[in-house]
């Protein structure tokens, strides 16, 4: 457990001690009251590192997922228990997409065809004067997604056979996991609406 926030009561010490060796007054006049004091100090720390631990921790996210062959819903897991038959653990950092320190990723399906690495880096390049991005082309696909699921990109970006066809490529999102092909000459237009929804 860390603490995310201190906040310490100081009462009089600080200014009265300051005082004392200072041999300057630190006291304050209440013209209402007529009254002079020493104010007390309260002290608050929260630093952006307690900031980022609140971040990751209310993000970080353990669960079971329907693996290929089969279909079901997403499932929390269950401390001390194997996941149940077909489904795989999924580890994702569910930040808000305004947040996300990675907003999108890009890949090729596949690494070793030129024309899907060509197409796949000039969306790419235009998608990452926008937004901060990331490149994939190792490993299969299903990897990639789930290593972009572990750092938190709300979005993937796949350019397959069918986006030399009609400039269409698949978009999945990262908490659904759903699947749906949009047009890749408005892109950017689509991302940028995708990550002002919610």
């Amino acid at each position: 457990m860390q603490e995310l926030e201190g906040i310490a009561a100081r009462g009089d010490f600080d200014l009265r001690r300051h005082q004392e060796y200072s041999g300057k007054s630190m006291e304050y006049f209440d013209p209402e009251t007529n009254e002079k004091y020493i104010p007390h100090v309260v002290e608050p720390s929260a630093g952006v590192d307690r900031i980022a631990l609140a971040l990751l921790c209310s993000a970080y996210r353990e669960e079971w997922v329907p693996g290929e062959k089969i279909s079901g819903d997403v499932i929390p897991v269950i401390e001390g228990k194997d996941p149940p038959t077909g489904y795989e653990t999924r580890i994702v950092l569910r930040f808000h997409k305004r947040i996300a320190p990675v907003k999108i990723a890009v890949f090729p399906l596949l690494k070793n065809k030129p024309k899907l690495v060509n197409k796949s880096r000039e969306i790419f390049n235009e998608i990452k004067a926008y937004w901060p991005s990331f490149w994939d082309a190792t490993g299969a696909i299903g990897r990639r997604y789930r290593r972009q699921d572990e750092i938190g990109t709300p979005f993937c970006i796949t350019v397959d056979f069918q986006t030399l066809e009609d400039n269409t490529v698949t978009i999945r999102d990262r908490d659904t996991m759903k699947q749906e092909r949009i047009d890749s000459r408005k892109i950017t237009e689509i991302i940028h609406n995708l990550l002002l929804s919610e």
